[in-house]
């Protein structure tokens, strides 16, 4: 379904979940094998992919037209389960194609993928994190699970027992092991997840909402839970999500927070949201993931014209300089306050003033 959004100044095109009546939407999520589809120098799911591509040659026209006639709107994929595996791949497909859209710029595209099936290589979960936004409700299922989706339909009568095998089995690898598997998809873009249960704790509390773009630590294990399944329906997802919001909002109005510093906390929450976005991509060359691109060389936070490879080129690495410079400071104040030398020449804590 596509829509003009007129009060948040958007272009929506939005994809439903999974139906269970459909044999199509089985044939499209089971259109799979490990390793079998490759894209950006990742892997993908092969029938979400195939998916994706279909909606996108097939909406590419109006979704153009629509951008062109509000050049002030931004374009904004949503989907659940089934759709926001797809609407995922959809973004992703776009951005390499930005000029079927009007050369639209890439800051200008989002995508909200609630509790999506896991369909992208890590590489890719990392990269595209500034346009994909995957939203988890506690102990859903779906975003952690790697069997194939085949054996989890095969066994839907029983599905607990094959968590359980599960989590037996990912419990025992280990997550060096898993991280280097090329071929292994996560949970795409940067992850929001709400927690609104605690551990041994009875009932339902204010919902909070944790974010950040993981790289190790990426929804690995399951969650023995029995709400591991009820977490996956839309309607518990929209119920706390719109909660969450309410709470924030709440909070905002008792605290009575002037317009300008409103406006400035959005301003370093957007700064803060593009550090912890470059920091992933530093930590995924870190820990030597497979594909994994050393810096954004595309993408909203850093743009690079098509005239301007060589000095772009040039300036990302008088970036990377000095952003190297500015750390080695940071630490080398930071040693200074926690260290003095002794006449040894040791470094020894420096005393208390108390003391």
């Amino acid at each position: 379904m596509i829509y003009l959004d007129h009060d948040n100044a958007d272009v929506v095109l939005v994809i439903r979940g999974l139906n269970l009546a459909k044999e199509s939407d089985y044939a499209v999520l089971l259109d799979n094998k490990l390793g079998q589809t490759t894209f950006d120098g990742g892997y993908v799911h092969n029938g979400l992919l195939k998916a994706a591509k279909w909606v996108f040659d097939t909406e590419c026209e109006l979704l153009r037209d629509l951008v062109e006639m509000n050049p002030d709107y931004r374009l904004t994929f949503a989907g659940h389960s089934l759709g926001a595996g797809i609407v995922s791949l959809i973004v992703m497909y776009a951005v390499q194609n930005l000029d079927r859209l009007g050369n639209i710029e890439r800051k200008r595209i989002r995508c909200f993928a609630m509790a999506p099936a896991r369909c992208v290589s890590l590489n890719l979960a990392v990269r595209y994190a500034d346009v994909i936004n995957s939203i988890v409700l506690q102990d859903d299922f779906l975003p952690r699970t790697t069997t194939a989706l085949e054996d989890v339909f095969k066994s839907i009568f029983c599905l607990p027992c094959l968590l359980c095998l599960m989590c037996v089995k990912d419990t025992c690898t280990l997550e060096e092991k898993m991280l280097k598997d090329p071929t292994r998809l996560y949970a795409p873009g940067r992850l929001y997840h709400i927690v609104e249960r605690k551990p041994f704790r009875i009932g339902r509390f204010p919902p909070v909402v944790r974010t950040a773009v993981p790289v190790d630590g990426r929804f690995e294990h399951l969650v023995l839970s029995c709400n591991a399944t009820s977490d996956h329906a839309i309607i518990w997802l929209e119920r706390e999500s719109q909660r969450a919001l309410d709470l924030m909002l709440e909070k905002d109005r008792i605290l009575e927070i002037p317009a300008q510093q409103r406006m400035q906390r959005q301003e370093s929450i957007a700064r803060e949201h593009s550090e912890e976005y470059e920091a992933a991509l530093r930590r995924a060359v870190a820990l030597e993931i497979p594909r994994a691109a050393p810096s954004p060389s595309y993408g909203t936070f850093v743009e690079v014209g098509k005239g301007e490879s060589s000095s772009g080129s040039s300036s990302g690495t008088r970036s990377s300089l000095l952003s190297f410079k500015r750390m080695r400071e940071r630490w080398d104040d930071f040693i200074e306050r926690l260290f003095d030398v002794d006449e040894s020449g040791r470094m020894v804590f420096k005393k208390s003033s108390s003391t």
